[in-house]
């Protein structure tokens, strides 16, 4: 947990909220929406922090037993809503741990925070059920909903919600923060802030990465040799990549980095600009094999992949597919 002042980007967000924070006009119900790891649990955490401040002021103070007790995860009215299935949040989730318990007053605090992550998850009936409580809250209560897909909610959850859409951060502001808070060299951040896309968390988590160097080399390596391997040998590199501790669309994202590379060297003969400045020679050599064409027909072959597996399509299938197109191209 941490307070706004020590996050990254989201100057906008972070302002609405302090705003209705100081005029007193906090709603009960926010959605928090963005990709994974682009910041949507800080903010939360953040605001809920604030909220319960015993400072009552815009930013946690980070040094009050209830900013202890959030810092420590045991602030008793700042609750995380579990649920056991991994791809639902059912009703029983909702009625149990939010309906049955709001009308509980706080134990200490101003307020009871209600914290739903992955919020998309839950199915109609447990969005009914949550419909209810948004409705007619106590005056205490404060809902969020953290969500990579605002558009799942039912309309009626949407229109009683303040929405929140999570922005890109600009590269230069992700860039500063690795080097100054991980010490990663110049080289290593250009490859972080490509892979991320404005995603301060994904890029935290690729600089952190022991393995960092291994990741990069078995792109690299999977890049250099693919038109040579056959789909046996594809799906046995990407299922390695698995014991860095990485996911396999990250994965993709760093290939697609690669590809970008080559198109850009392609239309510019511009070193400088290049992400994997280290394997120019092989970026110069994809770049003159490969058409304008065939290097974006793969670039959107890779994010075809990554839609297909998040839409549980095989996992080999997925590969031959891949494959054939980089082949082919």
């Amino acid at each position: 947990m941490t307070g706004f002042s020590n996050i990254i980007g989201h100057q906008q967000i972070i302002e609405h909220l302090q705003n209705a924070i100081s005029m007193d006009k906090v709603s009960h119900a926010y959605i928090f929406n963005g990709p994974d790891k682009s910041g949507k649990m800080l903010l939360a955490n953040s605001f809920a922090m604030a909220l319960q401040c015993e400072q009552h002021t815009t930013e946690a103070c980070m040094e009050c037993h209830s900013c202890k007790q959030a810092l420590s995860g045991n602030q008793p009215d700042i609750i995380y809503l579990h649920h056991e299935k991994p791809n639902t949040i059912s009703v029983d989730d909702i009625r149990t741990q939010i309906n049955h318990d709001i009308d509980i007053k706080p134990y200490a605090s101003p307020y009871k925070i209600y914290i739903i992550n992955e919020a998309e998850k839950m199915n109609q009936q447990a969005q009914n059920a949550l419909l209810k409580t948004i409705e007619e809250p106590p005056a205490y209560a404060i809902i969020l909903l953290l969500t990579t897909n605002a558009d799942s909610f039912l309309p009626t959850i949407l229109s009683r919600c303040v929405t929140l859409n999570i922005k890109v951060v600009p590269d230069q502001e992700i860039r500063d923060f690795l080097i100054k808070n991980y010490q990663v060299p110049d080289y290593q951040a250009d490859v972080c802030i490509a892979f991320a896309q404005g995603n301060v968390g994904k890029a935290i988590q690729l600089a952190r990465s022991e393995d960092f160097g291994e990741i990069k080399n078995s792109a690299v390596q999977l890049l250099k040799h693919v038109n040579d391997m056959e789909l046996y040998e594809l799906i046995d590199a990407v299922r390695e990549i698995s014991a860095y501790k990485i996911e396999i669309n990250d994965f993709f994202d760093i290939m697609t980095i690669w590809y970008r590379d080559v198109l850009l060297y392609k239309a510019t003969s511009d070193v400088n600009s290049l992400i994997f400045k280290d394997e120019v020679y092989d970026i110069k050599r994809q770049a003159s094999k490969s058409s304008y064409e065939g290097i974006e027909t793969i670039i959107k072959s890779l994010d075809k992949a990554k839609r297909r597996l998040d839409a549980n399509v095989n996992f080999d299938m997925v590969m031959d597919l891949l494959l054939m197109k980089i082949k082919e191209n």
